[in-house]
């Protein structure tokens, strides 16, 4: 099996993750002996390997995902900076939030941001997304100006304006890699 981190600390259950480099982390109370830790790993060896696999196919694609050159971001870019201002205006009014400075960066690891004082951060391979995801994104950190966490509070802010917000987190989590790998690729 691949390379298991171990971290025992102070906490009452076992988790497991397998990182995107097919690495397994797991986190266990400091209490449990290694025995439990075995037998733990043999019970949940079929949910390793599957996730195993997920991730060496998930790293087939990456490698075939070609970058986007400097010109195709700043296009990506020059797009966004007409389109998502114009989403966040209609959707404020909706969420009932006002906001600061909006930013389009092009970003390796983020879709949107929200600071403390109001202003909005995006990236611009929001453009390469289909327009519901887009406009997810925009709800998303207009209700941070509501609720700057992830609480139930928070999600029924977004549930109020998109009810099937549920889909684009979806979409995000099964298809945003793809998009965001280009950045890095």
């Amino acid at each position: 099996m691949n390379n298991i981190k171990i971290i025992k600390s102070k906490r009452k259950t076992i988790s497991l993750q397998i990182k995107p480099d097919g690495n397994i982390e797991l986190k266990a109370p400091v209490q449990i002996k290694d025995a439990q830790i075995q037998e733990f790993l043999c019970r949940k060896s079929d949910w390793i390997e599957k996730h195993l696999q997920t991730v060496k196919e998930r790293q087939k694609q990456i490698s075939q995902i070609k970058p986007l050159t400097i010109e195709e971001i700043h296009d990506l870019a020059d797009q966004a900076l007409e389109i998502i201002p114009k989403r966040v205006a209609y959707f404020a009014s909706l969420v009932g939030v006002t906001y600061g400075h909006i930013t389009i960066r092009n970003q390796k690891s983020r879709w949107g941001s929200c600071s403390g004082k109001g202003n909005l951060n995006f990236n611009c391979l929001l453009m390469l997304m289909p327009p519901d995801v887009l406009d997810y994104v925009v709800v998303h950190e207009l209700c941070h100006r509501k609720e700057m966490n992830h609480s139930s509070q928070f999600w029924a802010e977004v549930r109020k304006i998109l009810p099937d917000c549920e889909k684009q987190k979806l979409w995000l989590k099964e298809h945003g890699y793809e998009i965001m790998i280009k950045m890095t690729a």
